[in-house]
């Protein structure tokens, strides 16, 4: 077999200078970019090694990785670098890429609370934004159904000192969740959601090696339907699917955001 002939460093160097060069632009909250490959334009609202996450004029987030003049900055293309001096001792980030201080004694939860569908939601939540929320010491709550949310609500008792965040599945106009949702109106209370029937949903279907989920038949329970097509038991398959999560990065869009929103919405509340 014919050697495959090597390449002269000469020729590795001029390709090497022949690649477009830009600017370097240290990374930094506020900073308002747009990213070349789709014309999203927003301000820089947190980072980690894995990318960056923009917040557009409707509040909404949308996250992009590193890469070599991806960015414009007042029309120029850049490249936007995480800053250069190291993170103090005491920092730590979270999955979700939000600065977190040093460990230290348990505190005691705030009264305000984040509510979930579910065990499942719960526990992605703490598996993604855990750190975060133990910083803001904000519990996260599976309401285990939400058909009867306007009571639960009352019951709790919000009150400007008392925030509640709720996150509802499949909240889409004309959808029996979009009903609840309209049927809560207190300014310290935010429900928001997603478009998914289930959270499982939000979880990029990439990570267990398909372009999409499965397609379950109308009446059948959505988890129910994705283990039959799967082969998979319904908690040995959440088990390996949310052991593949790593940061937001692996989950939609639309789910990051959502959650962003409750977090945001909680942590600005005085006590």
């Amino acid at each position: 077999m014919p050697r495959r002939p090597e390449r002269d460093i000469l020729e590795e160097f001029a390709e090497q200078r022949s690649r477009p060069r830009y600017p370097e632009v240290e990374i930094e909250s506020g900073l308002v970019v747009e990213d070349r490959s789709s014309g999203y334009v927003g301000d820089v609202v947190r980072w980690s090694h894995e990318g960056v996450t923009l917040r557009d004029r409707n509040q909404h987030l949308r996250h992009f990785g590193w890469k070599p003049g991806g960015f414009l900055l007042e029309g120029r293309p850049v490249t936007l670098v995480r800053p250069r001096t190291a993170p103090a001792a005491t920092q730590r980030r979270s999955a979700a890429g939000a600065v977190l201080s040093a460990p230290g004694r348990a505190q005691v939860a705030r009264p305000h609370r984040i509510w979930v569908e579910g065990r499942h939601d719960a526990e992605l939540l703490e598996h993604i934004w855990g750190d975060e929320l133990r910083e803001l010491a904000v519990v996260v709550e599976p309401l285990h159904g939400a058909d009867d949310l306007a009571a639960a609500v009352a019951e709790f008792e919000p009150g400007p000192g008392r925030r509640l965040g709720v996150l509802l599945d499949h909240l889409v106009p004309g959808s029996k969740e979009s009903r609840i949702a309209a049927s809560v109106s207190d300014p310290n209370v935010l429900v928001t959601g997603h478009p998914f029937v289930d959270v499982w949903a939000g979880i990029r279907p990439r990570l267990i090696g398909r372009e999409a989920w499965p397609e379950v038949p109308l009446g059948t329970p959505w988890k129910a339907g994705v283990c039959a097509a799967l082969g998979e038991s319904e908690e040995g398959f959440w088990v390996r699917l949310i052991a593949q999560v790593s940061s937001f990065a692996d989950l939609e869009p639309e789910l990051v955001g959502a959650v962003e929103r409750l977090i945001d919405f909680v942590a600005s509340a005085s006590d």
